[in-house]
This record gives C-alpha cells, sequence and structure tokens, in this order.
C-alpha cells in the first residue's frame, strides 16, 4: 500500500525544516479542500497551499509536496 498524500506531505516538510512544529488539522478542516498554513509565533499566519479554487477533480484539491515545500522556502527567506 502506498504512502497517502498527507503522509507524503508531512514528511517533504519535515525534511526540509525539521525546526518546525507542524500540527494536521488543528481545527476542523473545510469539507472538500485541502489547505496548508504556516503559523507564526506572533499569531499571524501564511497561506503555503490550498485547494479551494482548484478542481472539480478531487485531485487536483491535493497539493504536491514540492509545492508546498517551495512556498515554505520562500516564505523563509
Amino acid at each position: 500500500m502506498g504512502e497517502t498524500p498527507l503522509a507524503a506531505l508531512s514528511q517533504a516538510l519535515r525534511l526540509e525544516a525539521p525546526e518546525l512544529p507542524g500540527k494536521v488539522n488543528p481545527a476542523e478542516p473545510r469539507r472538500g479542500s485541502f489547505d496548508v498554513t504556516q503559523l507564526c509565533l506572533e499569531g499571524s499566519s501564511v497561506e503555503l497551499w490550498t485547494g479551494n479554487k482548484k478542481g472539480p477533480s478531487l485531485k487536483l484539491k491535493f497539493p504536491e509536496p514540492g509545492e508546498v515545500v517551495e512556498a515554505l522556502k520562500k516564505y523563509l527567506s
């Protein structure tokens, strides 16, 4: 059985920035989409990826791990 998209994304982010803590769905997720948000220490947040306006295919609503890693790199630089 293959790795789930969420597991692959979590692993890619941990490899890129192991010093950053991560949480999966700390709040109830929005149905039918997938978002990745970087929460900042001062309480703000930055959306790294959203599938909200992608689709209608459900597959398009989930990111490739590399896309989110690149967005995180841009945010951290």
